[in-house]
């Protein structure tokens, strides 16, 4: 049975609009207007900037806030388009995302007018009372320039009990593999003083060493994250292709995709403008994106991947049908130690940010919970770099 819906006295008034008399449709038109007039006061007196905009990113309402945030008075700001104030945050929409329920964005970014700062979005979408005007957004935005400029100063002061904290974590890693290892080197052992009375063991023998090197490389894998945490390198630009890099990580994946069942399917342009960046660091933040994709999906999961490219910029979108991300767990997904997975040091993600700000670039999340995930990669284009430094 369908909820039942309540009516105001404002909307029986509404109801009855046709017969009303003059004085009293007078009197209904300054109580709209006192009403407007609250809400225009209320959504005034916050800090945060609160817009409305349409599915095509059009700008329909915006608070004072909102306006100082842009450094676009009403008039200027009205009937702009979101989507060209802030390049690159049109929501995907991907395949993950296709049974028609819009995913819930975070993001951040940065504002270089009327100064430079960076903003935190959150955008939800919301069905309009008219059934005719289809879906809009509601969009907060909030000046975290101030907040990330103290936590990195107090990532800076606590630095070493950080390490300490992560030490910790790496530890408890290296344990079971460790482990795993001496098992395995002991069966070595005592095979190897056998081998000469019973020659089957050799296979034995060679299914022990593989598992060694396995479990050696997860440790190499482990050691690197932690590293990368507590020492990152400055990039060391170069002009790239990212599908030639891209293409590579998949193959690295390969034999993990179809033992967990996933298929991958690329959407490519053609002739995408190459980029400057870090080879390594690039198959870094791939990696840790696809391992992530991988790990939220079941058994036929679909893995999905598209590039485009606008005048400024490069997209490369991972969309995976997964479990999708909760609506409280999607604005600190960045955060250090933040994990909502088994044995997660919560890491991957936040070093994949870092390696994007550190090339000119920015990860965007769309997410749905039970439909999936999107994550956009968003790199300049190497001719935009040369634009701005000659600027």
């Amino acid at each position: 049975m369908p909820p039942k819906k309540h009516n105001s006295s404002l909307d029986r008034v509404l109801g009855r609009l046709d017969q009303l008399d003059s004085v009293n449709l007078t009197n209904l038109v300054q109580r709209l207007a006192r009403e407007r007039a609250l809400f225009e006061d209320i959504f005034n007196t916050l800090q945060d900037g609160v817009l409305v905009i349409s599915s095509e990113g059009e700008i329909e309402y915006a608070n004072q806030s909102a306006h100082r945030m842009i450094g676009l008075n009403a008039d200027e700001l009205s009937g702009q388009t979101l989507w060209r104030l802030v390049p690159g945050l049109r929501p995907s929409l991907e395949p993950a995302l296709e049974d028609g329920a819009l995913p819930v964005v975070a993001r951040e970014f940065q504002l270089t007018y009327p100064e430079l700062r960076t903003v935190r979005l959150y955008m939800v979408p919301f069905a309009a009372s008219d059934p005719t005007e289809g879906r809009r957004y509601a969009v907060i935005l909030a000046d975290v320039s101030r907040e990330k400029a103290s936590t990195e100063e107090m990532i800076e002061n606590e630095r070493t009990s950080s390490i300490l904290l992560l030490a910790a974590g790496v530890a408890h890693e290296l344990g079971n593999p460790l482990n795993s290892l001496n098992i395995h080197l002991q069966l070595i052992e005592r095979k190897l003083k056998k081998l000469q009375a019973a020659a089957k063991d050799v296979e034995s023998l060679t299914d022990s060493i593989s598992i060694c090197q396995d479990e050696v490389g997860r440790l190499d894998g482990i050691i690197n994250h932690f590293l990368d945490a507590i020492r990152p390198q400055p990039p060391d630009l170069a002009d790239l292709h990212v599908l030639e890099v891209l293409d590579e990580v998949l193959r690295f994946h390969q034999s993990e995709l179809e033992n967990r069942e996933i298929s991958v399917d690329v959407e490519a342009e053609p002739d995408l403008p190459i980029v400057m960046a870090d080879r390594n660091q690039l198959k870094q933040v791939f990696f840790n994106v696809i391992k992530n994709a991988m790990e939220a999906m079941q058994p036929g999961g679909q893995l999905h991947l598209k590039t485009r490219a606008d005048d400024d910029s490069v997209y490369l979108l991972f969309g995976d049908t997964g479990t999708g991300i909760k609506q409280e767990d999607l604005l600190r997904l960045f955060e250090p130690y933040h994990t909502t997975k088994p044995g997660g040091n919560g890491l991957g993600l936040m070093i994949v940010q870092r390696i994007m700000k550190e090339h000119g670039g920015q990860v965007g999340v769309e997410s749905k919970e039970g439909v999936g995930t999107v994550i956009t990669l968003e790199f300049p284009r190497k001719d935009r770099r040369v634009r701005v430094l000659e600027e």
